[in-house]
Protein backbone atom coordinates (compact mmCIF):
# COMPACT_ATOMS: atom_id res chain seq x y z
CA UNK A 1 0.00 0.00 0.00
CA UNK A 2 0.80 3.92 -0.95
CA UNK A 3 2.28 5.76 2.27
CA UNK A 4 -0.52 8.52 0.24
CA UNK A 5 -3.74 5.96 0.70
CA UNK A 6 -2.46 4.71 3.75
CA UNK A 7 -2.04 8.77 5.39
CA UNK A 8 -5.64 8.51 3.71
CA UNK A 9 -7.25 6.03 5.01
CA UNK A 10 -5.71 7.19 8.58
CA UNK A 11 -6.80 10.76 8.43
CA UNK A 12 -10.84 9.49 7.49
CA UNK A 13 -10.94 6.61 9.74
CA UNK A 14 -10.47 9.26 12.37
CA UNK A 15 -12.48 12.07 11.70
CA UNK A 16 -14.98 9.82 11.56
CA UNK A 17 -14.77 8.07 14.80
CA UNK A 18 -14.47 11.63 16.38
CA UNK A 19 -17.69 13.30 15.10
CA UNK A 20 -19.96 9.70 14.74
CA UNK A 21 -19.88 9.01 19.03
CA UNK A 22 -21.00 12.40 20.45
CA UNK A 23 -24.48 12.35 18.28
CA UNK A 24 -24.81 8.77 19.34
CA UNK A 25 -24.91 9.55 22.72
CA UNK A 26 -27.29 12.77 22.58
CA UNK A 27 -29.48 10.29 21.11
CA UNK A 28 -29.45 7.35 23.87
CA UNK A 29 -30.03 10.18 26.66
CA UNK A 30 -32.53 11.90 24.87
CA UNK A 31 -34.72 8.39 24.64
CA UNK A 32 -34.00 7.70 28.12
CA UNK A 33 -35.60 11.03 29.11
CA UNK A 34 -38.62 10.38 27.04
CA UNK A 35 -39.01 6.53 28.58
CA UNK A 36 -38.85 8.08 32.05
CA UNK A 37 -41.67 10.62 31.29
CA UNK A 38 -43.63 8.24 29.66
CA UNK A 39 -46.45 6.32 31.67
CA UNK A 40 -47.88 3.37 29.87
CA UNK A 41 -51.44 3.05 31.38
CA UNK A 42 -52.81 -0.49 30.63
CA UNK A 43 -56.33 -1.02 32.01
CA UNK A 44 -56.34 -4.38 34.27
CA UNK A 45 -58.24 -6.90 32.21
CA UNK A 46 -61.53 -7.92 33.43
CA UNK A 47 -61.85 -11.28 34.94
CA UNK A 48 -63.50 -13.94 32.60
CA UNK A 49 -66.65 -15.25 33.69
CA UNK A 50 -67.23 -18.55 34.38
CA UNK A 51 -68.88 -20.91 32.34
CA UNK A 52 -72.03 -22.78 33.86
CA UNK A 53 -73.25 -26.17 31.44
CA UNK A 54 -76.79 -25.90 31.05
CA UNK A 55 -78.63 -29.51 31.76
CA UNK A 56 -81.23 -30.20 29.14
CA UNK A 57 -83.71 -31.95 30.89
CA UNK A 58 -85.92 -32.48 27.42
CA UNK A 59 -83.79 -34.99 25.14
CA UNK A 60 -86.16 -37.63 25.32
CA UNK A 61 -88.65 -35.32 24.04
CA UNK A 62 -89.80 -34.87 20.58
CA UNK A 63 -87.68 -32.51 18.64
CA UNK A 64 -90.05 -29.88 17.85
CA UNK A 65 -88.88 -29.38 14.79
CA UNK A 66 -89.32 -32.42 13.49
CA UNK A 67 -91.63 -32.84 10.91
CA UNK A 68 -93.46 -36.22 12.04
CA UNK A 69 -94.66 -34.25 15.36
CA UNK A 70 -96.68 -32.31 13.14
CA UNK A 71 -98.40 -35.37 11.66
CA UNK A 72 -98.55 -37.21 15.33
CA UNK A 73 -100.74 -34.27 16.30
CA UNK A 74 -103.03 -34.57 13.40
CA UNK A 75 -103.66 -38.38 13.97
CA UNK A 76 -104.46 -37.13 17.47
CA UNK A 77 -106.93 -34.46 16.33
CA UNK A 78 -108.59 -36.88 14.33
CA UNK A 79 -108.96 -39.12 16.62
CA UNK A 80 -110.52 -37.06 18.91
CA UNK A 81 -113.00 -35.46 16.17
CA UNK A 82 -114.43 -38.79 15.59
CA UNK A 83 -111.26 -40.48 13.13
CA UNK A 84 -112.50 -37.79 10.40
CA UNK A 85 -114.69 -37.65 8.05
CA UNK A 86 -113.73 -37.75 4.23
CA UNK A 87 -111.90 -40.62 3.32
CA UNK A 88 -110.82 -42.27 0.09
CA UNK A 89 -111.33 -45.79 -0.08
CA UNK A 90 -107.75 -47.39 -0.21
CA UNK A 91 -108.77 -50.69 -0.03
CA UNK A 92 -110.91 -50.67 -3.39
CA UNK A 93 -109.06 -52.23 -6.40
CA UNK A 94 -107.60 -48.85 -8.81
CA UNK A 95 -108.73 -48.88 -12.50
CA UNK A 96 -106.45 -48.11 -15.57
CA UNK A 97 -107.57 -45.02 -15.67
CA UNK A 98 -106.30 -43.75 -12.05
CA UNK A 99 -102.66 -44.57 -13.33
CA UNK A 100 -102.55 -41.22 -15.03
CA UNK A 101 -102.68 -37.32 -14.04
CA UNK A 102 -106.09 -35.72 -14.83
CA UNK A 103 -103.94 -32.98 -16.98
CA UNK A 104 -102.47 -36.03 -19.15
CA UNK A 105 -105.84 -36.95 -19.79
CA UNK A 106 -107.82 -35.18 -23.24
CA UNK A 107 -111.76 -35.20 -23.50
CA UNK A 108 -112.21 -35.58 -27.46
CA UNK A 109 -115.49 -36.72 -27.76
CA UNK A 110 -118.67 -38.18 -26.59
CA UNK A 111 -121.15 -41.35 -27.50
CA UNK A 112 -124.23 -42.53 -26.23
CA UNK A 113 -124.86 -46.11 -26.36
CA UNK A 114 -128.41 -47.38 -25.04
CA UNK A 115 -129.27 -44.10 -23.51
CA UNK A 116 -126.22 -43.92 -21.54
CA UNK A 117 -123.71 -41.09 -22.22
CA UNK A 118 -120.19 -41.96 -22.57
CA UNK A 119 -117.07 -39.45 -22.86
CA UNK A 120 -114.11 -40.30 -25.09
CA UNK A 121 -110.81 -39.56 -22.93
CA UNK A 122 -107.57 -39.82 -25.11
CA UNK A 123 -104.17 -40.70 -22.79
CA UNK A 124 -101.22 -39.86 -25.10
CA UNK A 125 -101.58 -41.88 -28.30
CA UNK A 126 -104.92 -44.88 -26.78
CA UNK A 127 -108.52 -43.78 -26.58
CA UNK A 128 -110.50 -44.82 -23.63
CA UNK A 129 -114.42 -44.60 -22.99
CA UNK A 130 -115.25 -43.77 -19.47
CA UNK A 131 -119.22 -43.74 -17.81
CA UNK A 132 -120.30 -41.81 -14.52
CA UNK A 133 -119.30 -43.79 -12.11
CA UNK A 134 -115.80 -45.03 -13.15
CA UNK A 135 -112.56 -43.83 -11.58
CA UNK A 136 -109.67 -41.44 -12.80
CA UNK A 137 -106.92 -39.53 -11.90
CA UNK A 138 -104.29 -40.07 -9.47
CA UNK A 139 -106.53 -38.36 -6.74
CA UNK A 140 -109.05 -40.62 -6.26
CA UNK A 141 -111.46 -39.19 -8.64
CA UNK A 142 -114.99 -40.15 -9.64
CA UNK A 143 -116.79 -38.95 -12.38
CA UNK A 144 -119.91 -37.28 -11.33
CA UNK A 145 -121.04 -36.01 -14.92
CA UNK A 146 -120.64 -36.46 -18.84
CA UNK A 147 -122.48 -33.92 -20.73
CA UNK A 148 -121.36 -33.50 -24.74
CA UNK A 149 -118.66 -30.75 -23.84
CA UNK A 150 -117.41 -31.50 -20.04
CA UNK A 151 -116.58 -34.20 -17.93
CA UNK A 152 -117.52 -33.31 -14.14
CA UNK A 153 -115.12 -35.17 -11.91
CA UNK A 154 -114.92 -35.26 -7.76
CA UNK A 155 -111.68 -35.84 -6.66
CA UNK A 156 -110.93 -36.45 -2.80
CA UNK A 157 -107.24 -34.52 -1.53
CA UNK A 158 -105.39 -34.25 1.71
CA UNK A 159 -104.97 -30.14 2.57
CA UNK A 160 -102.32 -28.58 4.48
CA UNK A 161 -103.93 -29.99 7.86
CA UNK A 162 -103.79 -33.69 6.75
CA UNK A 163 -107.76 -33.60 6.43
CA UNK A 164 -109.51 -35.31 3.56
CA UNK A 165 -111.26 -32.46 1.41
CA UNK A 166 -113.02 -32.79 -2.10
CA UNK A 167 -112.19 -30.47 -5.52
CA UNK A 168 -113.83 -30.26 -7.97
CA UNK A 169 -112.43 -30.70 -11.35
CA UNK A 170 -113.18 -31.37 -15.22
CA UNK A 171 -112.08 -32.49 -18.56
CA UNK A 172 -113.27 -29.81 -21.50
CA UNK A 173 -113.62 -31.20 -24.69
CA UNK A 174 -110.49 -30.82 -27.08
CA UNK A 175 -111.12 -29.29 -30.69
CA UNK A 176 -109.21 -30.72 -32.87
CA UNK A 177 -107.87 -28.91 -35.38
CA UNK A 178 -109.46 -30.15 -38.64
CA UNK A 179 -112.75 -28.61 -36.98
CA UNK A 180 -111.49 -25.07 -36.46
CA UNK A 181 -110.79 -24.86 -40.66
Amino acid sequence: MSPFKATTFLLSTLLLSACGDDDAQQVRAWMREVDAQAKVAVPPLAEPKTFIPFAYAQKDQVDPFNPNKLIAELAKLNARNGGGGLRPDVERRKELLESYPLDTIKMVGTIEKKGVMHAVLQIDRSVHQVVKGQHLGQNYGVITGITEDTVSIREIVQDATGDWVERLSKLELQESKENIK
